[in-house]
């Protein structure tokens, strides 16, 4: 997870997934706004019984199936992985039994027709359980929290933020083994050099002795432990917090891998006591163009314009701010400060850092929004995005291409339309907008 880089590419090349973001390595500039659901992790799942949630057992291995390229395709590699420093034993061991897995390339495939509203997500991601027991591994976990904060300097509600997102509190980080998940990419084909980069950092964490193959279990996509690391992501940020000599990231009381959650968003600039994300209420008038998270600046210059917190109180210095509006002008805003920058590098969606900020706050005892979301309007298709994307292009506005992905290019191609035709410009597509373009002959 810190999955930073490979979560920007895959959304970029991978726009319609709803399931964890975790593949590949393709660039593009339009990266969508959505937060997908993961397979492996419940929103919601977390022990309501008050008891502490225990990490969900590994579901019973089956057989894969070894076809005669998959075979071929692990020899060549085992050829690779040795000539990298990867013992004979340390790769046997780890690919035994190991074949294609049927369940790994469903997921993979899995476009779904419509996108989840960011309401529905941030119901589901801040609910009032994941909240409740979020304070109460807060003081249960007081003591641990406290010595990754001094050590770190990350706050520990973010640290829990993170924990209840990426895996429930450990109730469910994932059940496939993760050689097995990346060895079935890497066999098909499309991130063949992004899954076998991840095996190989995989196969080094195995031979250093962090964990062994039965443990090593996560996502259909190769994420890992309590807070979701990828291969390359643990090899590089990982530490061994409790002095164990191993880097455990599936340990049951997570102290490893919250400290190295830390140990990421201390690399990625987090400042200790600062805000996140904010919510705001926009002053009358304001230009909802403005409301763009490529345009930052200092606190003082929003409150100037009117912005304040949405109970009325001044926005806090800390660094350059975008005001955000993932529901347009008539849902709720939000002030970004820089680690609202650093949760991204974390996971490169709004809608996740909103989700984190927020489920953070709670954490730590401020209660929900203040504003509303348009729970009426229904989200588009991805055939209707299309639709949206040709229908402005052929209008002059372009959306750098028909993709069925509302990313920044498209977002500043509504809002050009939207000021061509005295609407507020808030870039958010929905399906008045279409009917719009629809009536405008696009």
């Amino acid at each position: 997870m810190p999955r930073a880089a490979f979560r920007a590419r895959l959304r970029r090349c991978l726009a319609a997934a709803a399931v964890a973001p975790l593949l590949a390595a393709c660039a593009a500039a339009d990266a969508p706004e959505r937060m997908s659901d993961r397979p492996t992790v419940r929103p919601g799942a977390e022990a309501a019984s008050g008891a502490p949630p225990a990490p969900r057992p590994a579901a019973p291995r089956q057989a894969a199936a070894v076809p005669a390229d998959f075979a071929a395709w692990r020899a060549g590699f085992r050829r690779r992985a040795l000539a990298e420093g990867i013992r004979p034993e340390v790769f046997d061991a780890a690919f035994a039994g190991v074949g294609v897995n049927a369940r790994v390339l469903e997921l993979d495939a899995y476009q779904p027709e419509f996108v989840r509203p960011i309401w529905d997500y941030l119901d589901s991601a801040v609910s009032e359980t994941r909240v409740e027991t979020g304070r109460r591994l807060a003081a249960e976990k007081a003591p641990l929290l406290a010595r990754i904060e001094a050590r770190h300097g990350v706050d520990r509600e973010v640290l829990l933020a993170v924990w209840g997102l990426e895996s429930a509190y450990g109730f469910n980080y994932g059940d496939i083994p993760v050689i097995e998940s990346l060895a079935t990419l890497a066999h098909e084909g499309r991130r063949r050099d992004f899954a076998e980069e991840q095996l190989i950092a995989a196969l080094r964490i195995l031979q250093s002795g962090d964990v062994t193959p039965d443990r090593m279990v996560g996502s259909w996509a190769g994420a890992m432990g309590h807070t979701q690391f990828i291969p390359t992501s643990l090899a590089a940020y990982a530490v061994d917090f409790d002095g164990d000599g191993r880097r455990d990231l599936w340990a049951p009381d997570a102290a490893d891998a919250l400290a190295s959650t830390a140990n990421y968003l201390a690399r990625f600039g987090w400042e200790r006591g600062a805000p996140a994300a904010l919510e705001v209420r926009l002053p009358a008038g304001f230009d909802h163009a403005l409301a763009d998270a490529a345009i930052r600046r200092d606190p003082a210059v929003w409150r100037e314009m009117g912005v304040t917190r949405a109970d009325g109180r001044a926005l806090p210095d800390g660094g350059e701010v975008a005001i955000l509006a993932p529901a347009g002008a008539a849902g709720p805003a939000f002030a970004a400060y820089p680690n609202f920058r650093a949760i991204l590098r974390y996971n490169n969606a709004t809608s996740y850092g909103l989700a984190v900020s927020l489920l953070a706050s709670r954490i730590a005892g401020a209660g929900p929004l203040i504003g509303d979301w348009p729970r009426g309007d229904r989200p588009l298709s991805r055939a209707e995005t299309e639709e949206m994307q040709r229908r402005l292009t052929a209008l002059g506005h372009d959306t750098g291409g028909t993709d069925g992905i509302v990313g920044p290019m498209t977002r500043a191609a509504i809002r050009g339309f939207q000021d061509a035709r005295g609407l507020t410009p808030d870039g958010y597509a929905s399906a008045e907008l279409l009917e719009r373009l629809r009536a405008a002959g696009g």
